[in-house]
Order: structure tokens, then sequence, then C-alpha cells
């Protein structure tokens, strides 16, 4: 079951990274919870969805791309490299996160995200 979930978040990013939010959004279970430590909490897939379209509202492209995708059994650990260049502009920003996903039954029921990936690691019980 856990390469079943780790192959549900990669779906995920794929989906999120091509634009297809719909496809993004499919595995995630309609009451989903996600916790962030800066912009607070959301409840439900279209309060979760609104939040990443207005993250990458103001950017030219904007990807999440995992570098390292880890099994912690129902639990699912994403290291990302997301980057963006923002509208109208030459720069491009590029910050290092990590994504706890919490998967039951093929959706994603929970998301955690943090802005160092030692402290989902953590929070996953694992070690980098």
């Amino acid at each position: 079951m856990s390469q079943e979930n780790v192959e549900v978040v990669r779906r995920i990013y794929e989906s999120f990274n091509s634009g297809d939010w719909d496809a993004a959004f499919r595995v995630v279970h309609e009451d989903i919870e996600m916790e962030t430590e800066l912009a607070g909490s959301f409840r439900g897939r279209s309060e979760v969805r609104r939040f990443y379209e207005d993250q990458a509202a103001p950017f030219e492209f904007f990807t999440a791309e995992p570098e390292e995708i880890l099994d912690a059994g129902d639990q699912v650990v994403a290291l990302l490299r997301v980057r963006g260049r923002p509208s109208g502009s030459t720069a491009e920003i590029k910050v290092r996160v990590g994504h706890l996903w919490t998967i039951r039954d093929g959706s994603a029921v929970s998301l955690r995200t943090f802005p160092k990936r030692k402290e989902a690691l953590e929070a996953a019980g694992l070690r980098q």
C-alpha cells in the first residue's frame, strides 16, 4: 500500500506542475485538511485548491518539483524544490520545502507544509 501512496503524491505534483488542477485534486479527499505555518489552516478540496491557485496566480510559472518522495506508512514526505518567476520579472524564486501527506484508501486526507525539510521528516518520524 505504501508504494501506492507514494504514487498518489507523485501524480498530484505531476498534475499540478502541468497545470491540470482537476487531475491534481482528483485524488484529494473532499474534506482534506491542510496546515501551513505561515498562512494557517484550510479545510476542504475547494479551499485548498483556491489557496494554491492564489499562490500561483502572480507567477508567470510556478512549479513544485519533488526531489525526493519518501514512504512513511500511511504518510508520505515530499521534499520539494519550489520555483517560480513573478509575472513581468526576470528573477526566479527558488526554495526547498517539505510536505507531509496522509493518504487513506488512495486519497489525500491531510497535508502539512513545512518551510524546512527537516521539520517534515521529523513530523513523519524519519531522519534526513
